[in-house]
Order: C-alpha cells, then sequence, then structure tokens
C-alpha cells in the first residue's frame, strides 16, 4: 500500500459456541492471532465467520459485542478498539497509527450472540492494515492513543434501558440528559479527562438497535465562544410582500378581464352590433395586454428582489456554517449519526455509525473534559440493554483546531455500507403459529412455568394442543416463569419480553421487537452475573390489562408465547 502498510487478517478460535449462548468470555491473544513484530496499526476490520469462511447470517449468531484491550499499555489506554454487530471499521488518518509491540499483553473481551439452538464453531477475525517499524514510513508516523468515551464506563456490561414513549414529543431519549438519576453522587461516568494537551483525530460511536446517534462534547473551564460574529441578513420581506400582493391584485385583474372577454353583454353586444363588439373588444384586449405587461414587470422586480434575498441569506449561512456549538463552556465536537439500512427503520443491526473524516483535528487541553450522550428512537419499541460508546483517538502533538473559535462538528461519514449477512430482515411469511388471540383458553393457572429447551411450558406458539393456548389468570393476578435448571447449568438465558399482538411472523433482525401495547420484560433470566439479572424466576405485573399479550424471547426470537387476562366472574 501507499502508506507502507500490509493488510493481513487474523483469526482468533475455534470458538465453540454452545447452542443459545449470550454471555461474556475472555481470550487472550497470543501467536499467529497477533502481529508477530512491532509496528503501527492504522486500521482494523472485524468479522465474524464459519470454519470455512463465509458469514453466517445475523439472525442465526450476533457478535454482540468485541473489545480489544492492551493490558500492558497505562490502564486509560488499555481498551483501544471495539466493536459489535454492526461492524465498526476503525481507520486513523493518514500519518497515524496505533502503537504496537509484540510483547504487549493483548485480550479480547467478546460476547457472542447464539440465536438458535444449534452449536456452532466459529472464529472471530480482524484485518489490520500495519506498518512494520522496519518500513521507511514508520519513520513518520504519529502515535495515535484511545481514550474510552462510554455512558455507562466502569462496567464490564454498560447498558441501560429506554422505553418506548419515554422520550417525550420529539420522540427521542437522550441518556443520561433524560434519565432519573443515572450516576452514583460524583460519579459522572460519561465524562473522561484529558490529561495532556494535544489533538483528537478521530472517532466513531456504537450504539444498539433503536438508537440514533452519539454526540461527543468538550468543556473546558473559563471557556466561552470565540467564533466569529455574523450579521443579521438584510431583509427583504416587506419589498416581498408588496410584490405579493400586487401579483396577487393583478391576477385577479387579468381573470376578471379574460371572463367579461366571453362575457354575456359581449355576447348580446355581437348579435346587436358587430362594430361596436369588435370595438369593445378592442378595447378589452388592450387592457389584458396591459395588464399582462404590469404583471410581468412585478414577475421579473420579484425574481431580482428574491434573488437579493437568496444571496444575502448565503452570505449569513456561509459565516453561521463557520460557527462552533458552544454554550457556556460545554462545544459540540461531533455527532456520530447511525446510517440505517434496514428497511424498517432504525429496529435492526442493518446499520453503519458516521466516523470523522481524516480532516477532522480538534485541539484539546490538559484538564479539559470530554462529554458523550446518546440518542435512542422511544416511538416505535422498547430497547432494553442499549449502549453508547465512542472511541477516540487523539495524539500528543500541537496545533489542531480551537473548537471554541472554529466549527469542528461536521456530517460525518459512513463507516461502512450494507453487509449481506443483516439481510434477512424476518417479519413475513412463515409465520412460527396461530394468532393466539384466536384460540381458546389455555391452563387456568399463573405457573410457576418453566422456561427450557428453547419453549415456554405454557402459552408457546410452538406446543401442541391445550399447552399451546395462553394460559388464564384473573385481572390483577400474575404469571410466574422459572427459567429450568437445564438451562441455567448451560447458561442459556430467556427473557419475556412484550411484543405487539399476534407476534407470530417469521424470525429476522428486525422482528419481533420490544413492541408490545402493555410493555413489560424481564431481563435476561439467569444466575450468570451479568448479562443476566442474576434471578431465575419472574412474575408479570399485577396491573396487566384484560385481553391477550403476546411476548418473545430477545435472546432466542424464535421463542414466542401468549398468555390471557380475563375479568373475574
Amino acid at each position: 500500500m501507499a502508506d507502507g502498510s500490509v493488510r493481513t487478517t487474523y483469526s482468533v478460535g475455534p470458538i465453540n459456541v454452545t447452542p443459545g449462548q449470550n454471555r461474556i468470555a475472555y481470550k487472550p491473544l497470543t501467536g499467529s492471532e497477533r502481529p508477530p513484530v512491532n509496528g503501527y496499526i492504522t486500521r482494523i476490520r472485524p468479522d465474524l465467520v464459519r470454519e470455512d469462511g463465509s458469514i453466517p447470517l445475523s439472525s442465526k449468531v450476533m457478535f454482540h459485542h468485541g473489545v480489544w484491550i492492551n493490558n500492558s499499555a497505562p490502564p486509560a489506554d488499555r481498551l483501544f478498539y471495539a466493536t459489535g454487530e454492526e461492524k465498526t471499521i476503525m481507520e486513523l488518518p493518514q500519518g497515524y497509527g496505533y502503537r504496537y509491540k509484540k510483547n504487549d499483553g493483548w485480550l479480547l473481551n467478546h460476547m457472542l450472540h447464539n440465536l438458535t439452538p444449534e452449536a456452532m464453531s466459529l472464529y472471530i477475525t480482524y484485518t489490520v492494515d500495519f506498518i512494520p517499524d522496519t518500513a521507511p514510513q514508520a519513520a513518520g508516523i504519529t502515535p495515535a492513543r484511545p481514550i474510552w468515551m462510554d455512558v455507562e464506563r466502569g462496567s464490564i456490561y454498560p447498558v441501560f434501558d429506554v422505553h418506548r414513549g419515554s422520550g417525550g414529543a420529539d420522540g427521542v431519549f437522550t441518556y443520561p440528559q433524560d434519565a432519573d438519576n443515572p450516576y452514583p453522587p460524583g460519579n459522572q461516568k460519561n465524562e473522561s479527562t484529558i490529561q495532556k494537551d494535544g489533538v483528537l483525530i478521530g472517532t466513531t460511536g456504537h450504539v444498539h438497535t433503536g438508537g440514533l446517534a452519539t454526540d461527543l462534547y468538550l468543556k473546558r473551564d473559563g471557556a466561552s465562544y470565540a467564533g466569529p460574529v455574523c450579521e443579521d441578513p438584510p431583509s427583504f420581506e416587506k419589498g416581498l410582500a408588496k410584490y405579493s400582493k400586487s401579483l396577487k391584485g393583478l391576477n385577479r385583474k387579468i381573470r376578471k378581464q379574460k371572463k367579461s372577454l366571453k362575457s354575456k353583454n359581449m355576447k348580446r353586444l355581437k348579435s346587436n352590433s358587430v362594430g361596436k363588439y369588435k370595438k369593445s373588444m378592442k378595447a378589452k384586449k388592450k387592457k389584458l395586454k396591459k395588464l399582462k405587461k404590469q404583471k410581468s414587470k412585478a414577475l421579473a422586480g420579484q425574481k431580482k428582489l428574491k434573488a437579493k434575498d437568496k444571496a444575502a441569506k448565503e452570505v449569513y449561512q456561509a459565516c453561521a456554517d463557520t460557527q462552533p456549538s458552544v454554550t457556556g463552556n460545554r462545544v459540540h465536537l461531533f455527532e456520530s449519526t447511525a446510517d440505517y439500512f434496514e428497511p424498517a427503520g432504525p429496529v435492526s443491526w442493518d446499520v453503519a455509525m458516521r466516523s470523522t473524516d481524516e480532516n477532522w483535528r480538534v485541539e484539546v487541553k490538559a484538564g479539559d473534559t470530554l462529554e458523550l450522550q446518546t440518542d435512542y428512537e422511544t416511538k416505535i419499541a422498547s430497547w432494553y440493554e442499549s449502549m453508547g460508546i465512542n472511541v477516540v483517538y487523539w495524539a500528543e502533538e500541537a496545533g489542531g483546531n480551537n473548537p471554541y473559535v472554529t466549527k469542528v462538528d461536521q456530517e460525518g461519514v459512513p463507516n461502512h455500507g450494507h453487509y449481506e449477512e443483516n439481510s434477512d430482515h424476518g417479519g413475513t411469511t412463515p409465520l412460527v403459529g396461530p394468532d393466539p388471540s384466536t384460540l381458546p383458553n389455555g391452563l387456568a393457572a399463573g405457573g410457576p412455568f418453566q422456561i427450557g429447551g428453547y419453549s415456554y411450558e405454557a402459552g408457546d406458539f410452538r406446543l401442541p394442543g391445550a399447552a399451546g393456548r395462553p394460559p388464564v389468570i384473573n385481572k390483577g393476578q400474575s404469571f410466574t416463569f422459572k427459567l429450568s435448571a437445564a438451562d441455567q447449568a448451560t447458561e442459556t438465558w430467556h427473557s419475556l419480553t412484550s411484543c405487539k399482538s399476534p407476534c407470530n411472523k417469521s424470525t429476522g433482525i428486525a422482528y419481533p421487537i420490544a413492541d408490545g401495547d402493555f410493555q413489560f420484560d424481564s431481563g435476561q433470566l439467569g444466575l450468570g452475573g451479568e448479562p443476566t439479572v442474576n434471578r431465575d424466576t419472574w412474575s408479570t405485573p399485577a396491573n396487566m390489562p384484560v385481553g391477550t399479550h403476546t411476548f418473545f424471547c430477545r435472546i432466542h426470537p424464535l421463542m414466542r408465547g401468549a398468555f390471557r387476562v380475563v375479568e373475574p366472574k
């Protein structure tokens, strides 16, 4: 390559993925799993593949997350690359590289989510653009260092829940801004302090399904807006209003004059006196011509004035586009928006985040505070176990744009295109079961019902006979479900999450989702620590309304079920 880098793909595995697996694991990276010599990493592209190199469908297995950790680096620099099912690519600007030493201790924190009951043998791959120290170009590389930004920084599983309707009128929930006391006192998890003067050189956000963007801000003690002052454009409103009124009047007169040419009076005049008719017709046409000429002149004047108005506004906008967005001492640095390829909207992993372009250079000073927030949609569904993360790269060098003077927030560039493994969207046929609202009552009992073998003991769509019918309780009572001992032993976690009835369409990356009319979610039932809720039972809310309620397992969405609440007799 032109920059002297060598592109190599490294494989981690085989990883034996158990049926239904959804757990966090750690793997030291040694030997052939990483570069063999010292140098600089300039780009990383992740993937998840089978033994034959093919890529499995995301509807079957998800690369929930991978975090590359350098345990030999200073604590603040250890987490240097992260990806999720969206498979974000890390690419540093020309001339920068992440310093790699072959004797460093590397660790991969990974979470592979098997949505099926079938065991798999998979490999995590990452393709690296690498400049070895022996390459002449290595001498010109500036070391880039990571800053891990996370709205729930410090947790092994940094998640939060977003409930449908919680975002207010605009349908957007911003975390932590809209959350109720999300952090312990004195622990602002979404902030990080810059330790040395330098330049931020690049970042990309990470969200889960339902996510819309991450926003990166900077705060500096004593700083304030110091950018250009844009003069308001001259107003042409009165002149344009005058032309509009004049043209409206002329149009009215022209219509009236045209109508008079075909009036009954003219017809009678033509019958009584051809000479008088011609004379009158000539006068009317002359007047019509005059009116049209006046209109043409007014339109020309209006067009000229509109052009002046447009030019003045463009001059103002050109200035405004250079103005940084500052409130007090808080300045906006970058919004990493989520570009969804998903036809159903922001409801699946078929998405690419936007990255800063290679010219994004932001001056930072020791003591500055970086702050991160993230946006989720709240009109379509609830989004459980959500995340908001940015890995920001910086270099200890002079230069960069003062964000209080120069606008640095930009539109960004899509990190990648659509991935073919995300083409199984679901939500069509074949149906996984009948519409449960049409079925007769099932068991008149509240459980506890066992969850195991990828089935709910009662009300599961795939069970035959009475077991597949919705169990029934009276309003004010609850159903209770319990994870089976067998599934607990194999660390196969399950949830009961409300979905919109009948919730029986085909499984895919965009269906089903947590869009039930009455919202409920059990969390991941299990006693395995994160990502589970560390309990193996769950009861439905006692305030559930009368009706047939459908649900699915967020971890294994092929699992669907229903229960029914009735008025007591």
